[in-house]
């Protein structure tokens, strides 16, 4: 998962700075896990460290979507309803047709992916802004969950296998010492997939050039609206692999479930130093910034801090983050 940035601002002071920046939520990162591990010895436990792990797998699979979009210089608010539309969608496959396993997972996965699709072309055809368009796009998703399954939850207890795709662990059944969970040796693959995507393919290379310069890259004859059209569905079917593990996890899909999400995916992306201005940003810093975010959360909790002030401390770290990444563009 190396640094890569857009083909105009390839310079060594960019690849520093962005360098130093995930450096930075990587030391933060140390420091918690260390300031928490000293407060309470609950936090080290295997069972513990297991749960953030866990919870990790969810966040962190939207925010490396969210990554996607926000390098282009947009933003997706849109996540979290859609993670849950693609869990109701699984469900109606699985449950109500009663349609075998493989086909609700890639039931989902597709419904992410004409979801993603779609904001796109509203995005770059109808020139809505990014911002109003998904929020759009996030109030009709959150509506149709509900009409779908009837305001009711859609459970899998008829479907063997499905919650151990995420709470499962095949690396558990070769080591039993290391039973890593499923849905987070999934993240890690989400993670190689879309690093590999940004890294080596056009669309990765065309997804840092939106963000640096768009107009730049529609005078050199590029059709940017197709570029970014395949970013946004690229990221919707990023976003029906979450949809799968958080429905696994639950062992059903929660149709009021979702809203919200989309707010941890978004911090977890700029704490990991993704500027949100575009052009910047690395799935290693937005898997950093998703662990900060559960391992802040989970630390939190067994400190017995109210949830309240859990907020208050995780809205700061957004603040300084941004900040920072103010900072570095100054010395651009």
């Amino acid at each position: 998962m190396t640094d890569t940035a857009a083909p105009a601002a390839q310079k060594s002071g960019p690849r520093i700075s962005g360098a130093f920046h995930r450096l930075l939520a990587f030391s933060g990162l140390i420091a918690l896990v260390v300031a928490f591990s000293l407060a309470s010895p609950n936090f080290m436990q295997t069972q513990n460290i297991l749960a953030i792990l866990q919870a990790t797998s969810v966040n962190g699979v939207l925010a490396i979507a969210a990554t996607l979009v926000i390098i282009t210089g947009g933003i997706d608010l849109s996540v979290g309803t859609l993670m849950t539309f693609c869990a109701v969608i699984a469900g109606v496959i699985l449950t109500y047709l009663g349609l075998p396993l493989p086909l609700g997972v890639v039931g989902a996965i597709l419904a992410g992916t004409v979801c993603g699709l779609i904001s796109g072309v509203i995005i770059a055809k109808l020139k809505v802004p990014p911002f109003i368009a998904t929020l759009g796009m996030m109030l009709i998703l959150k509506g149709l969950s509900l009409v779908i399954s009837g305001t009711r939850p859609i459970y899998f207890n008829d479907t063997p296998g499905f919650n151990q795709i995420a709470l499962g662990s095949v690396v558990g059944q070769i080591i039993p010492a290391v039973p890593v969970p499923n849905g987070v040796m999934i993240l890690f693959a989400v993670a190689l997939i879309a690093s590999f995507v940004l890294g080596k393919t056009a669309l990765g290379r065309y997804t840092f050039a939106l963000g640096s310069n768009e107009e730049a890259v529609r005078l050199s004859g590029v059709n940017v609206d197709r570029w970014k059209i395949g970013v946004y569905a690229l990221a919707g079917g990023i976003v029906g692999v979450a949809g799968v593990l958080i429905a696994s996890r639950l062992n059903s899909a929660q149709p009021a479930l979702g809203q919200g999400y989309e707010l941890d995916a978004i911090a977890a992306v700029v704490i990991g130093g993704t500027s949100l201005s575009g052009g910047r940003g690395t799935v290693l810093g937005t898997l950093i910034g998703a662990l900060i975010i559960s391992v802040l959360a989970n630390g939190l909790r067994i400190l017995s801090v109210a949830q309240e002030w859990q907020t208050v401390v995780t809205g700061c770290i957004i603040i300084l983050a941004v900040y920072a990444d103010i900072l570095r563009r100054r010395t651009l």
